[in-house]
Protein backbone atom coordinates (compact mmCIF):
# COMPACT_ATOMS: atom_id res chain seq x y z
CA UNK A 1 0.00 0.00 0.00
CA UNK A 2 1.51 3.35 -0.94
CA UNK A 3 2.54 5.75 1.83
CA UNK A 4 0.54 8.63 0.35
CA UNK A 5 -2.35 9.16 -2.10
CA UNK A 6 -3.43 12.06 -4.27
CA UNK A 7 -6.83 13.63 -3.86
CA UNK A 8 -8.04 16.84 -5.51
CA UNK A 9 -4.51 17.92 -6.35
CA UNK A 10 -3.37 17.76 -2.69
CA UNK A 11 -1.05 15.20 -1.16
CA UNK A 12 -2.00 13.59 2.16
CA UNK A 13 0.08 11.20 4.22
CA UNK A 14 -1.25 8.37 6.39
CA UNK A 15 -0.85 10.54 9.46
CA UNK A 16 -2.92 13.32 7.89
CA UNK A 17 -5.71 10.92 6.93
CA UNK A 18 -5.76 9.55 10.46
CA UNK A 19 -5.99 12.99 12.01
CA UNK A 20 -8.87 13.95 9.72
CA UNK A 21 -11.04 11.45 11.60
CA UNK A 22 -10.92 13.74 14.68
CA UNK A 23 -12.72 17.08 14.57
CA UNK A 24 -10.12 18.78 16.78
CA UNK A 25 -6.78 18.26 18.50
CA UNK A 26 -6.15 18.65 22.25
CA UNK A 27 -3.11 20.83 22.97
CA UNK A 28 -0.30 19.20 24.88
CA UNK A 29 -0.57 21.63 27.78
CA UNK A 30 -4.20 20.57 28.40
CA UNK A 31 -3.26 16.90 28.15
CA UNK A 32 -0.60 17.36 30.79
CA UNK A 33 -2.97 19.39 32.95
CA UNK A 34 -5.69 16.73 32.79
CA UNK A 35 -3.19 13.96 33.52
CA UNK A 36 -1.95 15.96 36.50
CA UNK A 37 -5.51 16.26 37.80
CA UNK A 38 -6.03 12.54 37.31
CA UNK A 39 -2.80 11.70 39.12
CA UNK A 40 -3.58 14.02 42.01
CA UNK A 41 -7.08 12.60 42.22
CA UNK A 42 -5.73 9.07 42.44
CA UNK A 43 -3.20 10.20 45.06
CA UNK A 44 -5.99 11.82 47.10
CA UNK A 45 -8.11 8.68 46.86
CA UNK A 46 -5.18 6.49 47.94
CA UNK A 47 -4.48 8.78 50.89
CA UNK A 48 -8.18 8.73 51.86
CA UNK A 49 -8.37 4.92 51.75
CA UNK A 50 -5.09 4.65 53.69
CA UNK A 51 -6.79 6.59 56.50
CA UNK A 52 -9.71 4.16 56.44
CA UNK A 53 -7.43 1.11 56.53
CA UNK A 54 -5.41 2.62 59.36
CA UNK A 55 -8.55 2.99 61.48
CA UNK A 56 -9.48 -0.62 60.71
CA UNK A 57 -6.03 -1.82 61.80
CA UNK A 58 -4.73 -3.09 58.43
CA UNK A 59 -1.07 -2.01 58.57
CA UNK A 60 0.06 -3.39 55.20
CA UNK A 61 -2.82 -1.83 53.27
CA UNK A 62 -2.17 1.48 55.00
CA UNK A 63 1.54 1.32 54.04
CA UNK A 64 0.85 0.42 50.40
CA UNK A 65 -1.88 3.03 49.87
CA UNK A 66 0.14 5.75 51.61
CA UNK A 67 3.21 4.95 49.50
CA UNK A 68 1.12 5.02 46.31
CA UNK A 69 -0.30 8.42 47.23
CA UNK A 70 3.15 9.82 47.93
CA UNK A 71 4.67 8.41 44.73
CA UNK A 72 1.83 9.71 42.56
CA UNK A 73 2.12 13.19 44.06
CA UNK A 74 5.90 13.24 43.56
CA UNK A 75 5.58 11.99 39.97
CA UNK A 76 3.04 14.70 39.10
CA UNK A 77 5.19 17.33 40.78
CA UNK A 78 8.33 16.36 38.86
CA UNK A 79 6.79 15.89 35.40
CA UNK A 80 3.89 18.30 35.12
CA UNK A 81 4.45 21.23 37.46
CA UNK A 82 7.78 22.41 35.89
CA UNK A 83 6.30 22.09 32.41
CA UNK A 84 3.30 24.23 33.33
CA UNK A 85 5.39 26.74 35.28
CA UNK A 86 7.56 27.51 32.25
CA UNK A 87 4.49 28.59 30.30
CA UNK A 88 3.04 31.15 32.63
CA UNK A 89 3.83 34.84 32.39
CA UNK A 90 5.51 34.87 35.80
CA UNK A 91 8.23 32.57 34.42
CA UNK A 92 9.52 35.39 32.21
CA UNK A 93 10.07 37.55 35.27
CA UNK A 94 11.94 34.75 37.04
CA UNK A 95 14.06 33.94 33.99
CA UNK A 96 15.32 37.54 33.92
CA UNK A 97 17.31 36.94 37.12
CA UNK A 98 19.92 34.49 38.29
CA UNK A 99 20.38 33.59 41.93
CA UNK A 100 23.45 32.49 43.86
CA UNK A 101 23.17 31.74 47.56
CA UNK A 102 25.97 33.25 49.63
CA UNK A 103 27.58 31.72 52.70
CA UNK A 104 25.74 34.19 54.91
CA UNK A 105 22.49 33.17 53.24
CA UNK A 106 23.11 29.48 53.93
CA UNK A 107 23.81 30.18 57.59
CA UNK A 108 20.70 32.35 57.80
CA UNK A 109 18.47 29.67 56.24
CA UNK A 110 19.84 27.04 58.66
CA UNK A 111 19.03 29.38 61.55
CA UNK A 112 15.50 29.85 60.20
CA UNK A 113 14.99 26.08 59.96
CA UNK A 114 16.28 25.54 63.52
CA UNK A 115 14.03 28.26 64.95
CA UNK A 116 11.07 26.92 62.96
CA UNK A 117 11.55 23.39 64.35
CA UNK A 118 11.90 24.79 67.86
CA UNK A 119 8.71 26.84 67.43
CA UNK A 120 6.75 23.80 66.21
CA UNK A 121 7.97 21.61 69.04
CA UNK A 122 7.49 24.11 71.88
CA UNK A 123 4.56 26.19 70.62
CA UNK A 124 6.26 29.33 71.98
CA UNK A 125 4.69 32.47 70.51
CA UNK A 126 7.95 34.43 70.79
CA UNK A 127 9.69 31.89 68.55
CA UNK A 128 6.87 32.19 66.02
CA UNK A 129 7.30 35.98 65.99
CA UNK A 130 11.07 35.64 65.47
CA UNK A 131 10.52 33.09 62.70
CA UNK A 132 8.03 35.37 60.95
CA UNK A 133 10.45 38.31 61.16
CA UNK A 134 13.27 36.23 59.69
CA UNK A 135 11.11 34.99 56.81
CA UNK A 136 9.96 38.55 56.19
CA UNK A 137 13.59 39.65 55.96
CA UNK A 138 14.23 37.07 53.20
CA UNK A 139 11.15 38.27 51.31
CA UNK A 140 12.11 41.93 51.68
CA UNK A 141 15.65 41.19 50.53
CA UNK A 142 14.42 39.56 47.32
CA UNK A 143 11.92 42.31 46.52
CA UNK A 144 14.38 45.14 47.29
CA UNK A 145 17.21 43.69 45.18
CA UNK A 146 14.86 43.10 42.23
CA UNK A 147 13.53 46.64 42.57
CA UNK A 148 17.08 48.06 42.52
CA UNK A 149 18.19 46.12 39.45
CA UNK A 150 15.08 46.95 37.44
CA UNK A 151 15.80 50.68 37.41
CA UNK A 152 19.33 50.53 35.96
CA UNK A 153 20.52 51.27 32.43
CA UNK A 154 23.88 49.96 31.20
CA UNK A 155 26.13 51.05 28.36
CA UNK A 156 29.55 49.60 27.47
CA UNK A 157 31.88 51.53 25.16
CA UNK A 158 34.80 49.56 23.78
CA UNK A 159 37.91 50.98 22.06
CA UNK A 160 38.02 51.04 18.28
CA UNK A 161 41.61 49.84 17.80
CA UNK A 162 42.99 47.11 20.05
CA UNK A 163 46.32 45.30 19.59
CA UNK A 164 47.18 41.91 21.02
CA UNK A 165 49.46 42.24 24.02
CA UNK A 166 48.73 45.94 24.50
CA UNK A 167 46.34 47.15 27.23
CA UNK A 168 43.30 49.14 26.13
CA UNK A 169 40.66 50.96 28.13
CA UNK A 170 36.93 50.35 27.90
CA UNK A 171 34.28 52.54 29.51
CA UNK A 172 31.24 51.32 31.45
CA UNK A 173 28.35 53.71 32.04
CA UNK A 174 25.66 52.93 34.61
CA UNK A 175 22.61 55.16 35.00
CA UNK A 176 19.87 55.19 37.63
CA UNK A 177 16.63 56.03 35.82
CA UNK A 178 14.51 56.47 38.97
CA UNK A 179 13.61 59.93 40.15
CA UNK A 180 13.57 59.45 43.94
CA UNK A 181 15.21 56.10 44.82
CA UNK A 182 19.02 55.77 44.99
CA UNK A 183 20.90 52.57 44.18
CA UNK A 184 23.43 50.84 46.42
CA UNK A 185 26.12 48.20 45.86
CA UNK A 186 25.85 47.11 42.21
CA UNK A 187 28.41 45.09 40.26
CA UNK A 188 28.68 44.93 36.48
CA UNK A 189 29.76 41.36 35.76
CA UNK A 190 30.23 38.98 32.89
CA UNK A 191 27.29 36.60 33.05
CA UNK A 192 27.95 32.94 33.42
CA UNK A 193 28.41 31.21 30.11
CA UNK A 194 25.76 28.71 29.29
CA UNK A 195 26.93 25.21 28.60
CA UNK A 196 27.91 24.49 25.02
CA UNK A 197 24.90 22.94 23.35
CA UNK A 198 25.53 19.45 22.04
CA UNK A 199 23.45 17.13 19.95
CA UNK A 200 23.70 13.51 18.89
CA UNK A 201 24.82 13.38 15.26
CA UNK A 202 25.95 10.66 12.90
CA UNK A 203 29.61 11.39 12.20
CA UNK A 204 31.41 9.78 9.22
CA UNK A 205 34.25 7.53 10.34
CA UNK A 206 36.25 4.59 9.02
CA UNK A 207 35.83 0.99 10.16
CA UNK A 208 39.17 -0.83 10.25
CA UNK A 209 39.89 -4.47 11.06
CA UNK A 210 41.71 -5.59 13.14
CA UNK A 211 41.16 -2.44 15.19
CA UNK A 212 44.22 -2.74 17.44
CA UNK A 213 46.74 -2.94 14.63
CA UNK A 214 48.47 -0.04 12.93
CA UNK A 215 46.85 1.26 9.71
CA UNK A 216 49.53 -0.41 7.57
CA UNK A 217 48.84 -3.87 9.08
CA UNK A 218 45.04 -3.74 9.03
CA UNK A 219 43.25 -5.95 6.53
CA UNK A 220 40.65 -3.56 5.19
CA UNK A 221 39.09 -0.09 5.71
CA UNK A 222 35.40 0.60 5.18
CA UNK A 223 33.47 3.89 5.43
CA UNK A 224 31.35 3.92 8.56
CA UNK A 225 29.22 6.27 10.68
CA UNK A 226 29.12 6.66 14.45
CA UNK A 227 26.63 8.40 16.72
CA UNK A 228 28.47 11.06 18.73
CA UNK A 229 27.75 14.18 20.75
CA UNK A 230 28.70 17.14 18.57
CA UNK A 231 28.88 20.76 19.75
CA UNK A 232 26.45 22.89 17.75
CA UNK A 233 28.53 26.07 18.08
CA UNK A 234 31.94 26.84 19.58
CA UNK A 235 31.99 28.88 22.78
CA UNK A 236 32.82 32.56 22.37
CA UNK A 237 35.40 34.38 24.40
CA UNK A 238 34.04 37.29 26.41
CA UNK A 239 35.43 40.80 26.25
CA UNK A 240 35.98 41.19 29.98
CA UNK A 241 35.35 39.14 33.10
CA UNK A 242 34.64 41.90 35.64
CA UNK A 243 33.38 42.72 38.14
CA UNK A 244 33.16 46.53 38.15
CA UNK A 245 31.76 47.87 41.41
CA UNK A 246 29.46 50.89 41.81
CA UNK A 247 28.82 51.58 45.52
CA UNK A 248 26.18 54.29 45.10
CA UNK A 249 24.14 55.94 42.37
CA UNK A 250 22.03 58.96 43.14
CA UNK A 251 18.51 59.31 41.68
CA UNK A 252 18.77 60.23 38.02
CA UNK A 253 22.51 59.86 38.45
CA UNK A 254 25.13 58.38 36.16
CA UNK A 255 28.60 57.02 36.87
CA UNK A 256 31.39 55.79 34.62
CA UNK A 257 34.24 53.38 35.25
CA UNK A 258 37.34 52.62 33.19
CA UNK A 259 38.12 48.95 32.61
CA UNK A 260 41.53 47.72 31.47
CA UNK A 261 41.37 45.15 28.66
CA UNK A 262 44.27 43.04 27.48
CA UNK A 263 44.08 40.24 24.91
CA UNK A 264 46.90 37.79 24.38
CA UNK A 265 45.92 36.67 20.87
CA UNK A 266 44.43 38.26 17.78
CA UNK A 267 40.89 37.55 16.66
CA UNK A 268 37.26 38.53 17.09
CA UNK A 269 36.01 38.80 20.68
CA UNK A 270 32.28 39.20 21.19
CA UNK A 271 30.04 39.40 24.23
CA UNK A 272 26.28 39.24 23.79
CA UNK A 273 25.14 40.04 27.33
CA UNK A 274 26.31 41.56 30.60
CA UNK A 275 25.06 41.19 34.13
CA UNK A 276 24.02 43.59 36.88
CA UNK A 277 24.54 41.87 40.26
CA UNK A 278 23.83 42.99 43.80
CA UNK A 279 23.80 41.61 47.34
CA UNK A 280 21.69 44.47 48.62
CA UNK A 281 20.33 44.71 51.28
CA UNK A 282 21.26 41.69 53.47
CA UNK A 283 23.70 39.68 51.29
CA UNK A 284 21.61 36.49 51.52
CA UNK A 285 21.61 36.10 47.72
CA UNK A 286 23.64 37.42 44.81
CA UNK A 287 20.91 38.39 42.38
CA UNK A 288 22.04 38.96 38.77
CA UNK A 289 19.99 40.58 36.05
CA UNK A 290 21.03 39.69 32.52
CA UNK A 291 21.26 42.67 30.14
CA UNK A 292 21.17 41.93 26.41
CA UNK A 293 23.95 44.17 25.09
CA UNK A 294 26.13 42.96 22.23
CA UNK A 295 29.67 44.30 21.94
CA UNK A 296 32.52 43.03 19.80
CA UNK A 297 36.20 43.88 19.45
CA UNK A 298 38.56 42.98 16.62
CA UNK A 299 41.95 42.45 18.22
CA UNK A 300 44.74 43.28 15.79
CA UNK A 301 47.89 41.14 15.69
CA UNK A 302 50.70 42.29 17.91
CA UNK A 303 52.86 45.00 16.35
CA UNK A 304 55.53 44.95 19.03
CA UNK A 305 59.00 44.67 17.42
CA UNK A 306 60.40 41.15 17.65
CA UNK A 307 63.89 39.79 17.03
CA UNK A 308 62.86 38.75 13.53
CA UNK A 309 61.50 42.22 12.85
CA UNK A 310 64.79 43.88 13.88
CA UNK A 311 66.69 41.42 11.65
CA UNK A 312 64.72 42.01 8.47
CA UNK A 313 63.99 45.73 8.77
CA UNK A 314 67.56 46.95 7.94
CA UNK A 315 67.69 44.56 4.99
CA UNK A 316 64.33 45.79 3.71
CA UNK A 317 65.37 49.43 4.08
CA UNK A 318 68.58 48.71 2.22
CA UNK A 319 66.76 47.00 -0.62
CA UNK A 320 64.29 49.86 -0.88
CA UNK A 321 67.04 52.48 -0.93
CA UNK A 322 69.04 50.66 -3.62
CA UNK A 323 65.91 50.12 -5.66
CA UNK A 324 64.88 53.76 -5.28
CA UNK A 325 68.14 54.97 -6.78
CA UNK A 326 67.61 55.50 -10.49
CA UNK A 327 63.85 55.25 -10.31
CA UNK A 328 63.31 59.00 -10.17
CA UNK A 329 61.49 61.01 -12.81
CA UNK A 330 64.27 63.41 -13.92
CA UNK A 331 68.01 63.17 -14.61
CA UNK A 332 70.24 64.77 -11.99
CA UNK A 333 73.76 64.37 -13.48
CA UNK A 334 76.17 62.05 -15.31
CA UNK A 335 79.20 61.02 -13.31
CA UNK A 336 82.05 58.50 -13.23
CA UNK A 337 81.22 54.86 -12.64
CA UNK A 338 82.05 53.36 -9.23
CA UNK A 339 82.09 49.76 -8.09
CA UNK A 340 78.89 50.30 -6.08
CA UNK A 341 76.84 51.35 -9.13
CA UNK A 342 74.57 49.00 -11.04
CA UNK A 343 75.36 48.18 -14.65
CA UNK A 344 71.84 49.11 -15.74
CA UNK A 345 72.58 52.79 -14.93
CA UNK A 346 75.54 53.01 -17.35
CA UNK A 347 75.14 55.71 -20.00
CA UNK A 348 76.76 54.11 -23.05
CA UNK A 349 76.67 57.23 -25.22
CA UNK A 350 78.55 59.29 -22.63
CA UNK A 351 80.93 56.35 -22.12
CA UNK A 352 81.71 56.17 -25.84
CA UNK A 353 82.40 59.90 -26.04
CA UNK A 354 84.62 60.12 -22.97
CA UNK A 355 86.30 56.74 -23.22
CA UNK A 356 85.48 55.88 -19.56
CA UNK A 357 82.40 54.41 -17.91
CA UNK A 358 79.76 56.97 -17.09
CA UNK A 359 76.52 56.42 -15.13
CA UNK A 360 73.31 58.38 -14.96
CA UNK A 361 72.15 59.63 -11.57
CA UNK A 362 68.51 60.58 -11.16
CA UNK A 363 66.76 62.69 -8.61
CA UNK A 364 65.28 60.69 -5.77
CA UNK A 365 61.52 60.61 -5.35
CA UNK A 366 60.14 62.40 -2.31
CA UNK A 367 58.06 59.45 -1.10
CA UNK A 368 58.65 55.73 -1.26
CA UNK A 369 55.90 53.56 -2.72
CA UNK A 370 55.58 50.24 -0.98
CA UNK A 371 53.20 47.32 -1.20
CA UNK A 372 53.15 44.77 1.61
CA UNK A 373 51.87 41.42 0.37
CA UNK A 374 50.83 38.58 2.68
CA UNK A 375 50.65 35.40 0.64
CA UNK A 376 48.24 33.38 2.79
CA UNK A 377 49.46 29.75 2.73
CA UNK A 378 47.11 26.78 2.35
CA UNK A 379 45.97 24.76 5.33
CA UNK A 380 48.72 22.56 6.73
CA UNK A 381 51.54 24.17 4.73
CA UNK A 382 53.29 25.47 7.88
CA UNK A 383 52.84 24.98 11.60
CA UNK A 384 50.48 27.16 13.60
CA UNK A 385 53.38 28.84 15.41
CA UNK A 386 55.09 29.81 12.14
CA UNK A 387 51.78 31.02 10.74
CA UNK A 388 51.15 33.29 13.72
CA UNK A 389 54.72 34.61 13.46
CA UNK A 390 54.16 35.40 9.78
CA UNK A 391 50.91 37.23 10.51
CA UNK A 392 52.60 39.19 13.31
CA UNK A 393 55.52 40.11 11.04
CA UNK A 394 53.15 41.35 8.33
CA UNK A 395 51.26 43.46 10.89
CA UNK A 396 54.49 44.89 12.36
CA UNK A 397 55.84 45.89 8.95
CA UNK A 398 52.51 47.43 7.96
CA UNK A 399 52.29 49.46 11.17
CA UNK A 400 55.95 50.57 10.87
CA UNK A 401 55.86 51.77 7.27
CA UNK A 402 52.39 53.34 7.68
CA UNK A 403 54.00 55.75 10.14
CA UNK A 404 56.92 56.52 7.83
CA UNK A 405 57.11 58.93 4.92
CA UNK A 406 55.87 56.36 2.42
CA UNK A 407 52.86 55.53 0.29
CA UNK A 408 51.92 52.06 1.47
CA UNK A 409 49.35 49.68 0.06
CA UNK A 410 48.45 46.18 1.22
CA UNK A 411 47.47 43.02 -0.59
CA UNK A 412 46.42 39.47 0.19
CA UNK A 413 44.20 36.80 -1.35
CA UNK A 414 40.98 38.62 -0.43
CA UNK A 415 42.29 42.09 0.29
CA UNK A 416 43.65 45.06 -1.66
CA UNK A 417 43.49 48.43 0.08
CA UNK A 418 45.63 51.30 1.40
CA UNK A 419 44.00 51.65 4.83
CA UNK A 420 46.31 50.19 7.48
CA UNK A 421 43.50 49.64 9.99
CA UNK A 422 41.47 47.67 7.48
CA UNK A 423 44.56 45.60 6.72
CA UNK A 424 45.12 44.92 10.42
CA UNK A 425 41.46 43.95 10.78
CA UNK A 426 41.94 41.55 7.88
CA UNK A 427 45.01 40.03 9.52
CA UNK A 428 43.18 39.78 12.86
CA UNK A 429 40.72 37.17 11.60
CA UNK A 430 42.71 35.60 8.77
CA UNK A 431 43.02 31.81 8.59
CA UNK A 432 44.96 29.54 6.21
CA UNK A 433 43.20 29.49 2.84
CA UNK A 434 43.14 27.32 -0.26
CA UNK A 435 46.02 26.49 -2.59
CA UNK A 436 45.65 29.68 -4.69
CA UNK A 437 48.53 32.14 -4.34
CA UNK A 438 48.31 35.92 -4.54
CA UNK A 439 51.75 36.35 -6.13
CA UNK A 440 50.68 35.44 -9.68
CA UNK A 441 47.68 37.76 -9.50
CA UNK A 442 49.55 40.86 -8.30
CA UNK A 443 48.75 43.81 -10.56
CA UNK A 444 51.70 45.51 -12.21
CA UNK A 445 52.68 48.79 -10.54
CA UNK A 446 55.73 50.92 -9.78
CA UNK A 447 55.57 50.01 -6.07
CA UNK A 448 58.28 48.11 -4.26
CA UNK A 449 56.85 44.81 -2.98
CA UNK A 450 57.55 43.26 0.41
CA UNK A 451 56.22 39.71 0.06
CA UNK A 452 55.69 37.41 3.04
CA UNK A 453 55.15 33.90 1.75
CA UNK A 454 55.50 30.24 2.72
CA UNK A 455 56.19 29.11 -0.85
CA UNK A 456 59.47 27.56 -1.89
CA UNK A 457 62.06 29.86 -3.39
CA UNK A 458 62.11 28.00 -6.70
CA UNK A 459 58.37 28.47 -7.26
CA UNK A 460 58.44 32.27 -7.14
CA UNK A 461 58.39 33.96 -10.59
CA UNK A 462 61.81 35.44 -11.33
CA UNK A 463 60.29 38.62 -12.77
CA UNK A 464 59.25 39.67 -9.29
CA UNK A 465 62.73 39.47 -7.80
CA UNK A 466 63.92 42.75 -9.34
CA UNK A 467 61.40 44.92 -7.48
CA UNK A 468 60.54 42.79 -4.44
CA UNK A 469 61.93 41.60 -1.18
CA UNK A 470 60.79 38.13 -0.15
CA UNK A 471 60.43 36.86 3.39
CA UNK A 472 60.14 33.07 3.34
CA UNK A 473 58.43 31.83 6.49
CA UNK A 474 58.09 28.15 5.60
Amino acid sequence: MPASVKSSGRRFSKTDRGLRAFPFQIPEIWVRFLLALLGLGLAFAAALFSTVTRESGNVWATFILGSMALLLAVFVGLTTVPYLARRVAVARLRDAFEYDVTRAGIIYVVAVVVIGIAALNTGNNLLYIILAAMLAAILCSGVASAFVLRGLELDVRVPEHVFAGRPAMARILLRNSRRWVPVFSVNVVSVRKSAVRKKWRWVPTTFSFPARRTPEKQWFHLPDRQLRLVALEPPRSDIFQGPVYFPYLAPRGEQAAEVKLCFERRGLHQQESFGLATRFPFAFLVKTRRVALTRQIIVYPSVEPTDEFFEVLPLINGEIESSAQGRGASLYRIREYTSEDSARHVDWKATAKSGSLKVREFTREDQRKLRIVFDNPPTGAITEEKYENAVGLAASLAWHFAGEDAQVSFASQDFNNRDVHRYLSHLAVIRPSGPASVIESLPISDEYNIVITARQRGTVPTLLWACSYFLFVG
